[in-house]
């Protein structure tokens, strides 16, 4: 099995007439995802990539049958985009879009969980359940199919660390970029059950970053509910106090939110905690033997 995404998947490219929308929307094809069609108002009965290509997501839906979509567009429009993706019965929406104020996601997030869809990001990479599905921008060839969950808030570091597994032989089952804004759709804490109850998936790794507290509450989350093994590499040891770094969400006040406390919470909860990338694949290479 798998989570979110795998051969059911039936993907809709919201901007896929666009360059971002069109290039990924190849790929995704390329690496075997059910790519139904595409939504670009104003450019209906276009193709691209052989798909349809829909004025609105109501239309799309009602013409393809889809569950999934993926979001290609620019920041100013990327909230509207993921409501109506919502509105039109889609129940999971992986939005690639970064930049989107802060005020705005607060908005989207309520909306989305009234609506009964599940968001991914934004400013994620995506999900991809190797060798079956993937939606998004995440590098299908370095993945592997496998028992190792990743949830990562980190884009770049998430293919860092599925290169190290995968160069040990370790595939992964699902692999899920949830994106490094304050204000996500979807946090660890929602993807961990998940992972516990997929039958195929015998242990997972996390990859937080300083900033904000998800990681301690994630740690207790763990200690409280999931008994699958699991692995964590925090980003930004060295980044000094009161720097934003990189990501809108990583952001030290004071103590809170530093890479001490977050490692110190999850040592705390039996969840081992790596320097590197490839210490945390060792971590885990060592685990399973």
């Amino acid at each position: 099995m798998s989570i979110l995404v795998d051969q059911n998947t039936r993907l809709l490219v919201q901007g896929i007439t666009g360059r971002d929308g069109s290039f990924h929307a190849g790929q995704m094809i390329e690496y075997g995802t059910n790519v139904v069609g595409g939504v670009t108002p104003g450019k209906g009965g276009q193709e691209v990539h052989e798909c349809p290509v829909f004025d609105s997501m109501k239309e799309a839906v009602a013409a393809t049958d889809a569950n999934t979509s993926v979001i290609y567009v620019p920041a100013k429009f990327a909230p509207e985009a993921v409501i109506e993706a919502a509105g039109a019965g889609v129940k999971l929406i992986v939005c690639i879009t970064e930049g989107i104020p802060v005020l705005e996601m607060v908005d989207v997030y309520h909306a989305v969980g009234e609506l009964g869809s599940r968001l991914i990001g934004p400013n994620c990479p995506g999900a991809i359940s190797p060798g079956k599905s993937k939606v998004g921008i995440m590098p299908g060839s370095i993945h592997k199919p496998g028992s190792i969950g990743v949830i990562s808030r980190s884009g770049t570091l998430t293919y860092e660390i599925v290169y190290a597994l995968s160069e040990r032989g370790l595939g992964q089952s699902t692999c899920v970029g949830i994106g490094g804004d304050p204000i996500v759709g979807t946090n660890f804490r929602d993807l961990l059950p998940m992972f516990e109850e997929d039958p195929e998936t015998d242990a997972v790794v996390l990859v937080g970053e300083i900033g904000g507290d998800e990681e301690e509450k994630t740690a207790a989350y763990i200690a409280d509910n999931i008994s699958k093994p699991v692995f964590a590499f925090i980003v930004g040891h060295t980044a000094p106090e009161g720097k934003r770094m990189g990501h809108a969400g990583a952001i030290v006040s004071g103590n809170s939110g530093t890479a001490e406390s977050k490692k110190k919470a999850f040592e705390a909860a039996g969840v081992p905690v790596a320097r590197t990338l490839d210490e945390l694949a060792e971590m885990v290479k060592d685990r399973r033997q």
